[in-house]
């Protein structure tokens, strides 16, 4: 008996002094702040998005300029009129035109004012990129840094029983340990492994996601490091409700891209009408022998007549299109009140159970597992209530990470509702 109880003591404390360390190759030590720095400097979606607010701006540049004039000049040689069987004279005429296309009902300025707003609209865009990756980043964060020390709890129990296996087996043969006691802590070794296997698969798909973001490569691993002061000092009553929404009905990015469509769809609607009217072509003309005087000159005008076509078509869809972005923009407003709302219910809920937990609870729980490893070395506990005990240990580390997770998650929701980084940590 002495022997086995030499034999615990030796299990138990290496348990409780040992370091955990799983294998990740490269690892890239990352807080908040030098991430978000990494991903607006690296992010291929981001630079592609700025690529495309360039080109919007050079089309801005584009319908800015006039059209073209046009010169058109023909030579040829001269015939005897009186005498069209006589071979040609030696000499030549020129004949030359120079026109100008000039756009009526204002179609240039509206050109411009619509290139102007497909530009505006690029630049929304980019920005709700920037709004949902960030918001992803900074969930995918804190995700990962809660289901890592989630995944300590798991490494630190299968590890310590992992030991109890094997010097159980050394002790089994010997008489010392019952069987149906060793294949007890093998079955709740296997369960623990196959949970963490689970909880493994959570976070690289977390760190995959992430590190596209980031754009880093896909041997490294992310450590997040975390401000744990700076997340406890969260506070959902630092801003009223009003202020919150007011925020997001001036910031949502997805609202400002819903307008932009109704402003641009009004703006395509006037165009359209502007080109059921006719462009004016004007026109000179100089003509050195072929007409019926020498060096003839002339001006002229061309425009088409609005007969058949009169852009009707165009001009309807662009009117039924102004409806249809109206009724989009209505309805992503719509959205916004509940959005926050809803929102800051999470967050009042989340940070109130937090802060119901007592801080004292988890040292105290650490406490009773160094004394109930004690009376489990003085035989006073059996193996099942020894394990029942942990277990109860490890799920109240796992809750406790899981309400710290979702607490931080509703604060994230609220800077992505309502399109200000309100709540920074």
């Amino acid at each position: 008996m002495q022997r086995l109880k030499g034999v615990l003591f030796f299990v138990f404390s290496a348990f409780f002094l040992q370091g955990m360390a799983q294998g990740k190759g490269d690892t890239l030590h990352l807080q908040l702040d030098s991430a978000e720095k990494f991903f607006l400097s690296q992010n291929y979606s981001l630079l592609a998005q700025k690529y495309n607010i360039d080109a919007q701006k050079a089309l801005v540049l584009q319908a800015r300029l006039w059209p073209n004039p046009n010169l058109s000049i023909a030579h040829g040689p001269v015939f005897h009129v009186s005498n069209p069987d006589a071979t040609f004279i030696n000499n030549s005429s020129t004949a030359a035109s120079l026109s100008q296309l000039i756009l009526l009902a204002g179609k240039r300025n509206k050109q411009i004012k619509l290139a102007e707003a497909n530009a505006k609209l690029s630049e929304y865009q980019f920005f709700d990129l920037l709004r949902t990756l960030k918001y992803t980043l900074r969930t995918d964060f804190f995700s990962i840094y809660y289901l890592q020390r989630s995944a300590s709890v798991y490494e630190e129990e299968i590890n310590s029983l992992q030991l109890v296996v094997n010097a159980f087996m050394e002790q089994l043969g010997k008489g010392y340990i019952a069987e149906k006691e060793v294949v007890r802590i093998r079955a709740q070794m296997y369960s623990l492994q196959s949970e963490y296997n689970d909880l493994l698969n959570q976070i690289n798909d977390l760190q995959t996601e992430l590190k596209l973001i980031l754009q880093v490569k896909p041997s490294w691993y992310i450590d997040p490091l975390v401000d744990s002061g700076a997340v406890s000092g969260l506070d959902p009553d630092k801003y009223s409700i009003t202020t919150l929404v007011d925020s997001a009905y001036h910031n949502r990015t997805d609202l400002q891209i819903a307008r932009a469509n109704t402003d641009i769809n009004k703006l395509n609607y006037s165009y359209q009408r502007s080109l059921a009217v006719p462009d004016l072509t004007l026109a000179f003309s100089y003509d050195q022998q072929g007409s019926y005087v020498n060096n003839f000159q002339a001006i002229g005008a061309a425009i088409d007549l609005p007969f058949f076509n009169r852009n009707q078509g165009n001009i309807k869809s662009a009117r039924t299109m102004i409806d249809y972005s109206t009724a989009l923009e209505k309805s992503t407003a719509a959205t916004v009140e509940g959005n926050v709302a809803r929102a800051l219910q999470k967050a009042f809920a989340q940070d109130k159970l937090y802060k119901s937990i007592d801080p004292k609870f988890s040292r105290d729980f650490n406490r009773l597992m160094h004394e109930v490893l004690q009376n489990y070395q003085k035989r006073n506990l059996s193996l099942l209530d020894f394990l029942d005990f942990y277990d109860s240990y490890k799920e109240n580390i796992l809750q406790a990470n899981s309400i710290q997770s979702n607490r931080v998650t509703a604060f994230e929701d609220l800077n992505y509702y309502t399109g200000t980084p309100f709540f920074n940590n």
